[in-house]
């Protein structure tokens, strides 16, 4: 996989995760709840529990896509596709695990993984800048 397939898989991901919140309210729509049922920035009482944690898990995508596509179009453009390439995918994985955890629950330890897939991206983003500069 390619640092370009693997930031393509992670908008991907984000993608699908908004799809999902975006055809349930579609769905509720239809069934008559209002368009208003879901105020910005707020956790809806129309939204079951689990689109509330699709919707958290695509806000964490959003809060790291822009890290990623940076660290990897940089790469690009200076063509030093090296330097990523080999973190690329684990960051698209760790960004997986990260979302799955969200997606299945709330207890402490998938919370603690949760946690634990957020801050291998992390250090992966660290390690990709770490080589850009090098």
């Amino acid at each position: 996989m390619t640092a370009i397939t693997a930031l393509l898989g992670f908008a991907a991901w984000t993608l699908l995760l908004i799809l999902m919140v975006f055809a349930y309210r579609g769905i509720k729509l239809l069934g008559g709840t209002p368009i208003t049922a879901w105020p910005r920035g707020q956790v809806s009482a129309a939204n079951t529990p689990f689109i509330n944690r699709v919707a958290d898990a695509h806000a964490n995508c959003l809060e790291n896509l822009p890290i990623f596509a940076v660290l990897v179009l940089c790469a690009q453009a200076l063509d030093k596709t090296a330097a990523v390439a080999p973190l690329a995918p684990y960051v698209l994985y760790a960004r997986f695990g990260q979302s799955l955890m969200h997606l299945i629950g709330v207890t402490p330890l998938l919370v603690l993984l949760r946690a634990s897939f957020w801050s291998v991206q992390l250090a992966l983003f660290v390690a990709m800048f770490w080589e850009l500069l090098a």
